[in-house]
């Protein structure tokens, strides 16, 4: 049954079409969120077509939040301080957000405070301060003060 959203959709998908314009790729199916794989590619040019299964790659395995991070952190070469900055959040917070996106993508996370010992004064004091302020949700908190790395 056509709904207005899902005309409105067609009618968007069209008009990038006419446009020349493509939708991105999604990694993660929308229904059960299995990750997805290729089954054909296409050249634009001369109109080839392969048919076989192809992997999109470990990035597609992000949520768009995690690509956005990552977009973010590449673009400030790597350091924490600018993330910081350009995101508005602590360095606790920026940390435990490329924590997520290395588990994401299958790896293990470091060691990053002598176990046992938790999160400091101030910096519990910044965590507390960010989650009043909606920049960090109940669980980036928790991890943060427990100083869980997993």
């Amino acid at each position: 049954m056509l709904t207005s959203d899902s005309i409105f959709a067609i009618g968007v998908n069209n008009l990038n079409v006419a446009r020349n314009e493509m939708n991105p790729v999604i990694g993660q199916c929308p229904i059960c969120g299995n990750h997805l794989h290729v089954t054909r590619l296409q050249c634009r040019n001369c109109d080839t077509t392969i048919d076989g299964h192809f992997t999109l790659g470990r990035l597609y395995q992000l949520s768009p939040e995690q690509l956005e991070f990552v977009e973010t952190f590449l673009r400030c070469e790597g350091k924490i301080n600018r993330v910081e900055q350009e995101i508005g959040l602590s360095y606790p917070a920026v940390r435990a957000r490329l924590n997520d996106v290395i588990r994401a993508l299958g790896y293990e996370v470091g060691e990053t405070a002598p176990a046992g010992r938790g999160a400091s004064e101030e910096v519990r004091r910044e965590v507390l301060s960010e989650l009043r302020a909606g920049k960090l949700s109940a669980e980036e908190a928790l991890q943060i003060l427990r100083g869980d790395s997993d």
